[in-house]
């Protein structure tokens, strides 16, 4: 008790002097098991604050905002954060065994990833929302699995990874803004520039994710990641990065989705975070059916890219037949030893309006090889 009474006088002089209201340690401050402090105006650390092997320490403002900075990165046992216009963090905080959302985010300059929100010994959380949450950078080091606890614009928009990523120091923040103009990094990411194997690419969010150590990456998205504008079946959706060497988007894969359009997660194949500047959701057109690949959508507009419908090792299979229906099960498509040439174009034995270019939409392909069994499902035509 003779610490607290200690650190409250020492306060209440350097605000009388000061004549501002905040807190500034150029000593060495330690809670110890069972201690509570709170701290109702701003924290300056110019000493040590980091020694701290228990006790409780809490951010209180009920009307407006607060700020931790300083020359040293204060840690904490336990964390709570109520505030109603936010706690600023100036320099990283770390938190040892658990911090609690009550009211407020914690904002961290997102243009400074060192100065982040830091939980180690894989120290849980509690009471995150779309009104409370970390809005900016969070890392984390530990022996667990974690999700970063991040959103951006008023909604929580949690990503995760796996244990073994977390024994390294890893870190993430969320952004919901266009990548192809981005507010804090120095390029732009074009999202009409993808690989082959992917379609589309979301220009409404993205996250920065920092790490060197493999791991699967899940992603979250609620309504206003407009993902039906990237597909209508999850089974399409996909993680996407930017790879800064080859300079477009990749496919990181999709191994699995759950939800609806409006509200789910996916997760990645195995990655390593740091190949990739930042991810979002895309969507790939290709089936892989033994020992084919099948790209299920079309876009023939003259640009390289899935101007055909595309599916490969089908050279190695002559005996085929391809057939093409809309959705009122009419063909519109039929060809015998397909080669990769159907751009979209209703064609063949028994189609309608002949020679035409059929309108954007869903169609469905029934592929008969001989000796094999028949594949079949859907496509689509984008223009």
């Amino acid at each position: 008790m003779k610490k607290i009474t200690y650190i409250i006088a020492f306060l209440w002089t350097l605000t009388s002097i000061a004549q501002q209201t905040l807190f500034c340690n150029f000593g060495n401050i330690q809670t110890h098991d069972q201690a509570q402090i709170g701290f109702h105006l701003d924290v300056v650390n110019n000493g040590t604050f980091d020694e701290n092997n228990g006790g409780t320490v809490g951010f209180y403002n009920q009307t407006g905002s607060l700020n931790i900075s300083g020359d040293n990165r204060p840690t904490f046992h336990d964390m709570i954060v109520d505030v109603a216009g936010d706690l600023f963090l100036d320099v990283a905080v770390e938190v040892t065994n658990f911090q609690e959302f009550v009211n407020g985010r914690v904002q961290t300059p997102r243009d400074r990833r060192n100065v982040s929100l830091d939980y180690t010994n894989d120290a849980p959380y509690l009471g995150e929302n779309d009104e409370r949450y970390v809005d900016g950078y969070a890392s984390i080091n530990g022996d667990l699995n974690f999700t970063f606890p991040v959103g951006d614009d008023f909604r929580l928009r949690p990503i995760s990874i796996e244990n073994e990523a977390a024994t390294n120091t890893a870190r993430s923040a969320y952004f919901f803004e266009n990548p192809n103009n981005p507010n804090f990094f120095p390029s732009n990411y074009d999202t009409n520039n993808f690989s082959s194997s992917l379609f589309g690419v979301s220009t409404f969010e993205f996250w920065d994710l920092d790490g060197d150590i493999e791991t699967r990456v899940t992603l979250t998205w609620d309504d206003n990641s407009n993902i039906p504008t990237l597909t209508d079946n999850l089974e399409d959706l996909r993680v996407v990065g930017w790879d800064s060497n080859l300079g477009q988007w990749v496919n990181l894969g999709n191994t699995g989705a759950t939800g609806n359009l409006d509200n789910g997660q996916i997760t990645s194949d195995v990655i390593i975070p740091d190949n990739y500047t930042i991810i979002t959701f895309g969507t790939s057109d290709i089936i892989l059916d033994g020992d084919l690949e099948i790209f299920t959508a079309v876009s023939p507009n003259g640009d390289g890219f899935n101007d055909t419908f595309i599916i490969q090792g089908i050279s190695e299979l002559p005996n085929n037949e391809l057939s093409i229906f809309n959705r009122w099960g009419v063909e519109v498509y039929n060809k015998k030893g397909y080669d990769n040439s159907w751009a979209g174009i209703s064609e063949g034995r028994a189609t309608i309006a002949k020679g035409e270019e059929l309108p954007v939409g869903t169609y469905y392909y029934v592929l008969k090889i001989e000796g094999l069994k028949d594949r079949a499902g859907y496509l689509y035509i984008n223009r």
